[in-house]
């Protein structure tokens, strides 16, 4: 009876993914959002061109994009 219950416990550890790839693209989404807040409070014009801007918004775009899309694919 134990050995089949281990048996199974073992089965359903495995085929569940591993979150890693979530949890290290949530951080940096979360680092991100500091750094920007950090230089913002700074800076009142920031970002200082056109240009930073939308380098900004670019990056942040693929940051959350890549925390989303990992949250999806690891379940």
């Amino acid at each position: 009876m134990f050995a089949s219950l281990l048996t199974f416990a073992t089965e359903a550890v495995e085929e569940e993914p591993s979150k890693t790839l979530f949890y290290v693209l949530g951080c940096v989404a979360a680092a991100w959002a500091v750094l920007l807040f950090a230089v913002g409070m700074r800076s009142p014009t920031f970002p200082p061109s056109d240009g930073a801007m939308r380098g900004v918004i670019a990056i942040s775009v693929l940051v959350v994009a890549g925390a989303m899309a990992s949250a999806v694919i690891t379940g």
